[in-house]
């Protein structure tokens, strides 16, 4: 048995080599933009892998698109990203997740993502409590929580909780496990495992040492909700890293599909199911066009991964384990182009789509670098280089005079059209759906972009308008932070005139074909069907991130520069503007005799503090103990 497991281990422990030369030969093919940017504007830049899923509420809570005034009922699975702010009004509570790391949101909290991108999580807390569970932290990385009063980062997985007053004067940080920097009024802290630290004041911090609280109703929830994530099976199959995988466990089943090894079915869905039709399209920047679905395990089958249509039902084939997989807004082709339009009612024109097969290329509708194109295709699904440059070169010079097989194209009811105005306003696809004859769809020509523009509705979604929002005074109050985050959105209207058109660099206006190879019966093309992979992973197989260039900026004055690690350097650009909501954290000086007394008074509590148990146990190898380095 010793023998199997050390075989298996080297076996995955190859693959994540081979996955890792492969990922980085993608980035350096074209490191350059594949098209100018607009006059004036900044450097082309690659959407973030990451964004943050609103997987659980309960009470009222409500969400906010950065840039935009209104505030909306909170809707689940929208994808959350810089800018976007939620708000959980008196006896509510709301959970978030960005890859394996869970944000859960008390009473009367209010959460702003300030900057969330490949290497960097920086979220405003201007009222209320939080509680952060990090389970991986790769080196580079910055995770820090801006409070009223201070600055508050995250140095190493583990559990952290953060409250802050109602006046935004205090600020209480709590240290299950790990170990956290407390940067405000001129000084910096150390808050170890097992320390409850109260900062109070702003221009200058008054601590107190306690020992850790009894836990209240809202740490036992918390607990509850850990203890239900590691639990969760599609571990065993899938990156840790795929935001929304906990959920997987509780609505439907994993099964071994040949050719395609483990996959995951849905169970208990509605008569007529097809992925990307039980939702609606909502437009997020940068990426655009956005799907979010209904069903509460709705997240990561939409937006990692493919879709295969197996023995007469669909399921989700997920990409590489060992790789942390790239966050696409839809793995979907749209039906037409070239000219060609569906008709349906009354003279109308349709917008269709359909899932994207495994081992089916996925050219982006966003702007991207030719490097993003390789990186979202190998971390969510087997396919090779040169099969990925034969498609993106296909639809990016305009090559109508040679033909792909799209496979879910092909399969009965796999094929979703609604109008064009159920589309643009975030209306439910289900409810609205349009009739179109079977063997017109399949005929019908692909897209890799629809080519619509969005309004208003798109961008604020589906959610309707909040009965409860946060005090303007909340909305208004300033943090402290060790870094500049990215300057606020514009609103929609102000962005709208200026838009620059939701396509690829160099984007075809017809639907170009490339040769590959007919696909099997079972969906993948015959010349790159891989091998069943093994149905599960060691405890402490290595998840490995795609390279991305990082970007450089010199701060404002009196903020930390950024420490990620680059793997090019990426052209200069201008510093960001100081964030009108974030104070920079004064230079930290020479600690004056009453500080150095109150610092002494940390270090002797932490010599002689009693050793308890931390109050949320967690499976080893979930986390590393190890000092950040």
């Amino acid at each position: 048995m010793k023998r199997q497991a050390t075989f298996f281990t080297f076996w995955v422990l190859l693959a994540a080599i081979v996955l890792a030369v492969q990922l980085s030969a993608a980035a350096q093919d074209a490191p350059a933009p594949d098209s100018a940017p607009p006059p004036g504007s900044a450097p082309q830049e690659d959407p973030p892998s990451r964004v943050a899923r609103l997987n659980f509420i309960e009470g009222s809570v409500s969400f906010q698109p950065g840039g935009e005034g209104d505030w909306v009922t909170a809707v689940p699975n929208r994808p959350l990203t810089t800018g976007d702010n939620l708000w959980a009004d008196k006896d509510s509570r709301a959970e978030l997740h960005v890859g394996s790391t869970s944000i859960r949101m008390s009473s009367e909290t209010s959460i702003t993502f300030l900057d969330l991108d490949d290497e960097t999580t920086q979220i405003r807390l201007s009222a209320g409590s939080a509680i952060v569970r990090v389970r991986h932290l790769d080196d580079g990385n910055n995770f820090e929580v801006d409070t009223p009063n201070l600055a508050f980062t995250l140095l190493q997985p583990g559990e952290y909780r953060i409250d802050v007053d109602p006046n935004g004067t205090q600020t209480i940080t709590t240290v299950w496990r790990g170990r956290g920097e407390v940067t405000g009024g001129g000084a910096s802290y150390t808050v170890i495992a097992g320390q409850q630290a109260v900062f109070s004041g702003t221009d200058q911090l008054d601590h107190e040492i306690q020992q850790l609280p009894a836990r209240d109703d809202f740490d036992a929830w918390s607990t509850s909700r850990d203890q239900r994530e590691e639990r969760a099976e599609s571990a065993n199959y899938i990156s840790p890293e795929v935001t929304g995988y906990e959920d997987l466990d509780d609505y439907g089943h994993w099964h071994y599909a040949a050719g395609y090894g483990p996959v995951w079915a849905p169970v208990g869905v509605a008569p007529g199911w097809a992925p990307y039709r039980f939702g609606h399209w909502v437009w997020v920047d940068p990426w655009g066009w956005t799907w979010v679905e209904d069903e509460p395990w709705g997240f990561a089958p939409f937006h990692y991964g493919r879709w295969a249509f197996v023995t007469g039902s669909w399921c989700w084939v997920p990409g590489p384990v060992v790789v942390r997989p790239v966050y696409a807004p839809a793995f979907v082709a749209f039906v037409g182009g070239g000219g060609f339009h569906l008709a349906i009612g009354l003279g109308g024109a349709g917008v269709g789509w359909f899932p994207l097969a495994p081992g089916e290329v996925f050219v982006p509708w966003y702007h991207v670098s030719r490097g993003y194109v390789n990186n979202v295709n190998i971390t969510n699904t087997r396919v090779n280089i040169t099969q990925i440059t034969n498609v993106y070169n296909t639809y990016n010079n305009n090559v109508t005079n040679q033909h792909i097989t799209y496979v879910n194209q092909r399969v009965q009811g796999g094929v979703t059209v609604v109008s064009h105005d159920t589309f643009v306003n975030a209306r439910p696809v289900a409810r609205n759906l349009e009739h179109v004859d079977e063997r017109q769809l399949a005929e019908a020509p692909v897209t890799h972009n629809p080519q619509i523009q969005p309004d208003r509705a798109s961008v604020i979604g589906a959610g309707a308008p909040a009965r409860v929002r946060p005090p303007q005074a909340i909305v208004n109050r300033p943090v402290v932070g060790t870094r500049n985050p990215t300057p606020p959105r514009a609103p929609f209207e102000q962005r709208q005139s200026a838009m620059v058109r939701a396509e690829t660099p160099g984007s075809p206006q017809s639907a170009g074909r490339a040769p590959v190879s007919e696909p099997s019966p079972g969906g993948m093309p015959n010349n790159d069907r891989p091998e069943p992979p093994t149905t599960n992973r060691p405890a402490n197989n290595p998840v490995m991130r795609p390279p991305s260039a990082v970007r450089t900026e010199e701060p404002p004055s009196g903020f930390r520069p950024s420490e990620n690690p680059r793997m090019a350097e990426p052209p200069p650009r201008p510093p960001n503007p100081p964030h009108p909501l974030v104070r920079p954290a004064p230079p930290v000086q020479e600690r004056p005799e009453r500080q150095q007394a109150e610092q002494q008074k940390f270090q002797t509590w932490q010599a002689h503090r009693p050793s308890a148990p931390a109050p949320h146990p967690a499976p080893a190898h979930t986390e590393s103990h190890e000092p950040h380095k």
